[in-house]
């Protein structure tokens, strides 16, 4: 792999994670959007705006996120199958517990005072939908939590991720003898929100597709000839902005919107990742002569696992205390991630300079 386009991973990367705080970040009443949530408060601009971005613009990243990391893993396959799965439950499974535990901490601490209690109840994070105090909830559906729904909802890119490398072999061999079956299946179980307990569908057609354009040797970098870079952001923006205004209008809980909203997420994805993947060098330039590059991008998996559920509470937080800068929920939204993101990174100095072993272990060796 050449400089160029090692450097749009890690640039890709590191941008990808750090626009999880304007994901995760909305203060919308819907506390949790899925591609094709509706929107039952008035369209104001600020509500119109979180949704567009949240929900539209910055869905690009996931799939990337697999492409990526298929693209990487295709490219250091010489291992044995053995030692690389070992490895990848160090650098995958060993964090994903670790910040589990760290998020199902911070929300019992925060479960002690009633007012934060009220914030965290409000926000019903809880992938078991039971939002109780954990000192009423049973041992066993703690160890759930901890393994199998955490509070730090992120984290199933991690899970999803160790089992795609735990299937490599198999993948690769499909991508290899039968790719226009396999990149069809895999496109239509995406296309469907398809899982198999935790064979997720959502990152497999990206995954694969990574693995496939390292085996095959393709030009990655750039773009092809019937590409239109001027027309792909047109569309790109264009499908984000209409599913905005789509997801205030639909009857909610309907089978056609949700297949018009799907289809309309699904458009944006994929315009998306094309249109910001031959897109990316001028960012990455200015990016690589920044004085801080280095070590910001080094924290990224350190703020990928510490952000949620910290982000979720302080932005509800800010929403029940009033304390809202200028009374205005947009202006949070746009300042209160990047406080958070902030203190995700002072903190990953810290721990990264006084505990560097720990700092090992929560990043799976990365940044060091």
């Amino acid at each position: 792999m050449n400089r160029l386009l090692s450097r749009r991973f890690r640039f890709l990367t590191f941008a990808s994670i750090f626009l999880l705080a304007y994901v995760h970040g909305y203060n919308l009443n819907e506390t949790y959007l899925t591609p094709y949530s509706t929107v039952s408060e008035r369209l104001t601009f600020t509500t119109w705006f979180e949704y567009l971005v949240s929900n539209g613009l910055l869905r690009f990243r996931i799939p990337i996120l697999f492409g990526i990391s298929g693209y990487l893993y295709a490219m250091f396959d010489n291992a044995p199958y053995g030692q690389r799965t070992r490895r990848r439950f160090v650098n995958l499974i060993l964090p994903y517990v670790l910040w589990s535990a760290f998020g199902l901490l911070l929300t019992f601490l925060l479960q002690q005072t009633p007012f934060t209690l009220k914030v965290l109840q409000t926000a019903s994070l809880d992938q078991m939908g039971d939002n109780r105090p954990y000192t009423e909830v049973p041992w066993t559906d703690m160890l759930k939590r901890l393994f199998l729904a955490p509070v730090s909802y992120q984290l199933w890119f991690l899970r999803v991720l160790f089992i795609y490398n735990l299937l490599y072999p198999v993948i690769r061999w499909l991508v290899a003898k039968v790719p226009a079956i396999w990149f069809a299946i895999t496109f239509f179980l995406w296309a469907v929100y398809f899982n198999l307990y935790f064979i997720e569908s959502q990152g497999l057609f990206f995954f694969s597709l990574g693995v496939w354009l390292f085996t095959s040797n393709r030009n990655i970098e750039n773009p092809p000839t019937w590409y239109s870079q001027g027309l792909a952001w047109i569309f790109f923006i264009g499908v984000c902005v209409i599913k905005t205004f789509m997801a205030f209008e639909l009857e909610p809980n309907t089978t056609s919107t949700f297949v018009l909203l799907s289809v309309l997420h699904k458009l944006a994805v994929l315009s998306g990742v094309l249109a910001v993947w031959f897109s990316a060098d001028p960012l990455v330039a200015w990016w690589m002569r920044h004085p801080l590059r280095k070590q910001i991008s080094g924290y990224s998996f350190f703020i990928f696992g510490m952000h949620i559920p910290l982000l979720v509470y302080v932005m509800y937080a800010a929403r029940l205390s009033g304390w809202f800068v200028f009374k205005s929920r947009l202006v949070n939204y746009l300042i209160i991630p990047l406080l958070v993101m902030s203190l995700c990174m002072a903190a990953a100095w810290a721990v990264q300079r006084y505990a560097p072993r720990l700092y090992k272990v929560l990043t799976g060796g990365r940044g060091l």
